[in-house]
């Protein structure tokens, strides 16, 4: 089995990732070796998706400031975020946009040049720093064209990695599957940084590409580290209908209303301060309180929804700081923005918890770091704010990159190689999986799933439909121990990835409805019919989830509170 070593790897090259081994080339001055390891193309990972915006405080003189960032992310949350690590956060972040703009970034400018910043749900002042609808894109592309100025990388791109290899408690390598090639082989490397991204594809509606299947999650909890706070998925209020795409939450910063069948702008019942720009939990919650009452309008395939409606806000307005949202419009569904209202809902948007990092990015094991979406720094809590994402990539981008280089230049050495663990794992792919025999068909076995999750993990949820999705996962496992794989050749073959993905949502999938059913209360994301209120006696904790190979093992871990105590959410 052929190894490959380098100094770090870098598994995923979304922003975070893209972040870390620039900031890596930056303080190594090009002399480490980097690893960057993507099931895609460089340029194709999730993070190009991101539209409406990137928060940072830019504005002291008009009213905005670090606390009051701060504070808006703590309530936000549910005041289950750290709020050490939220402090951290606010102050880092208008440096890497900074750092954006001189690297290349085509901001949107207001009439004096300054970069524009629109408002966003949840936050008390407009501070998403924007590329118009399309920032991901534009971050990503000037992150990519910096890196490219060194040359002490090197790419692998559409590698699957299959599992994480540890040795004496420390990172030793990562199994991977070459799909151009066929070839297996094991990258290793003095420090890994996870940067794989979310989870998002658990569900059947959701607003993620097809690939993002929480591979990074799953191969860190079977190696043994654990995943805090799973059970808080985010749904964004937007998703268009049937598709799931994201109409970005920046429809709602420019102005954009939300109605139900009736006409009425439902939000004044339920945030009746900040209406449309309330905390997303809250307005999907809303919306879903409103198609269950019976003013929604009929959708296809069950779907049915409300109303985004923009047609006040001009087509001058919508073809500048919205063109990417009217273009998908069109072609999609037919429709106009500019003259019609757009039909969504409640959709499947981003994974608040993670791999456990601490404030630096640094796991339970020394030479592993993680950020971005894949990481939980206990900075979102029970429910993101809109545009502090692509900012928490990007600074935690630039810190796990910084301490990763301080963590070589102290002399950091390879693991010893545990070769019979990567024959076994080898052998567990291409001798077991791909070469079984059994009747189940992945797709369907992924299929259910996903259809599963929509139904017993969505915006609200009980107990006792949680306790059934649980009994219903156990029994796909159990199929999927029994599936075929048509295509057994190794080149390119897209059938084993889509397998060995959906074996990892099926683990993932038990970690969040495991975690949900412990947390009687609901707060932020969670919330649970038979449980309605927040209970801070028994939940101000966040979840710790293990694996033991059998059933997951629960633990908590306290919430930092430095500044505010909880206190009831209103809008």
């Amino acid at each position: 089995m052929q190894q490959i070593t380098h100094d770090v790897l870098i598994l995923g090259t979304g922003l975070a990732g893209l972040r870390a081994a620039v900031e890596i080339c930056i303080q190594t001055k090009g002399k480490a070796d980097i690893g960057i390891v993507s099931k895609v193309q460089i340029m194709r990972s999730h993070s190009v998706c991101a539209e409406g915006g990137t928060a940072a405080m830019m504005r002291p003189e008009e009213g905005d400031s670090l606390e009051l960032h701060a504070w808006d992310t703590v309530k936000g949350a549910d005041f289950l975020a750290d709020q050490d690590t939220v402090d951290r956060f606010v102050k880092t972040s208008p440096d890497e946009i900074r750092l954006l703009e001189h690297w290349g970034v085509p901001w949107s400018r207001r009439d004096d040049g300054r970069i524009m910043q629109r408002p966003f749900g949840g936050h008390s002042f407009p501070r998403a720093c924007m590329a118009a609808d399309k920032t991901g894109f534009m971050e990503m592309q000037a992150l990519y064209d910096t890196l490219v100025k060194y040359n002490n990388f090197k790419r692998y791109d559409e590698c699957f990695v299959t599992a994480m290899l540890l040795e004496g408690g420390r990172f030793a390598g990562l199994t991977l599957f070459d799909a151009p090639t066929g070839e297996f082989y094991v990258l290793r490397g003095k420090a890994l940084l996870f940067a794989s991204g979310g989870l998002g594809n658990l569900y059947g509606f959701t607003t993620y590409s097809q690939t993002v299947t929480g591979d990074g999650q799953a191969i860190a909890y079977r190696a043994g580290l654990p995943l805090e706070d799973p059970e808080f998925l985010q749904f964004h209020p937007t998703g268009l209908v049937p598709s799931g795409i994201l109409m970005t939450e920046g429809c709602r910063g420019e102005g954009g209303y939300l109605r139900n069948n009736k006409g009425d702008r439902f939000m004044e019942k339920y945030a009746p301060k900040m209406m449309e720009l309330a905390p997303r939990d809250i307005v999907s919650r809303s919306e879903m309180t409103e198609i269950l009452e019976g003013r929604g309008f009929p959708g296809p395939e069950g779907l049915d929804y409300i109303n985004l409606d923009m047609t006040h806000l001009g087509a001058d307005r919508i073809n500048h700081r919205l063109p990417l949202i009217r273009e998908v419009c069109m072609k999609f569904l037919g429709i106009d923005p500019i003259t019609q209202p757009i039909p969504i809902r409640p959709v499947a948007h981003y994974s608040m918890g993670g791999i456990e990092a601490d404030i630096n990015g640094r796991t339970k094991v020394e030479n592993i770091w993680a950020a971005g979406e894949v990481a939980c720094h206990s900075m979102h809590g029970a429910n993101r704010l809109g545009c502090n994402s692509t900012a928490e990539c990007l600074v935690w981008g630039g810190i796990t990159g910084g301490e990763i280089s301080k963590f070589l230049s102290k002399g950091a050495v390879l693991s010893a190689m545990p070769e019979a663990k990567a024959r076994d794992e080898e052998s567990r792919v291409f001798d077991g999986l791909l070469k079984q025999s059994g009747t189940e068909k992945p797709a369907l076995i992924r299929r259910e799933l996903r259809t599963l999750m929509d139904k017993h993990a969505g915006v609200y949820r009980s107990g006792e439909s949680m306790k059934e999705g649980l009994d219903k996962i156990a029994g796909l496992r159990q199929r999927f121990g029994k599936i075929s794989i048509e295509d057994k050749s190794r080149t390119y073959n897209t059938n084993l990835i889509q397998a060995l993905e959906t074996e990892n949502m099926l683990e993932l999938a038990e970690v969040l409805l495991f975690a949900g059913l412990a947390r009687q209360e609901s707060r932020g994301g969670h919330s649970r019919t038979d449980f309605a209120k927040r209970d801070d006696e028994k939940y101000l904790a966040h979840s710790m989830v293990y694996s033991t190979g059998g059933k997951p093992r629960l633990e908590y871990k306290p919430v930092t509170i430095t500044n505010w105590k909880p206190v009831e959410r209103k809008y």
